[in-house]
């Protein structure tokens, strides 16, 4: 279910999926096909770790990322949930052939 609210979604970001929810800033954003398919991609991520061991290891991850790369917005994009959910945006039948727990690939160390 999409739900508009410029309150829940950060400042600097169009949306953000909290399950079984997305939240857009504005009801224009509705048909952005490419944003729409990444949340559910995180949608899809939320339930596979059910929901609450997805959101400690995002916050773990994205702490490791910061300490390694220490920039704010390189460590969000090299998040493995992030990375696969930007590499797949574009394909909107990726949730259809998607291997459980898909992320894992996007799991790197540098």
């Amino acid at each position: 279910m999409i739900l508009i609210s410029k309150y829940i979604v950060p400042k600097g970001y169009t949306g953000i999926a909290l399950y079984p929810f997305i939240f857009l800033v504005n009801s224009k954003l509705k048909l952005n096909k490419t944003l729409i398919n990444h949340e559910k991609i995180h949608l899809r991520q939320q339930l596979e770790l059910l929901i609450v061991l997805f959101y400690v290891w995002y916050i773990i991850e994205f702490l490791v990322r910061l300490m390694q790369y220490r920039q704010w917005n390189i460590a969000y994009k090299n998040i493995s949930f992030e990375r696969e959910a930007y590499i797949n945006e574009h394909n909107t039948t990726y949730l259809k052939n998607r291997k459980f727990w898909g992320f894992l690939k996007y799991l790197r160390v540098e």
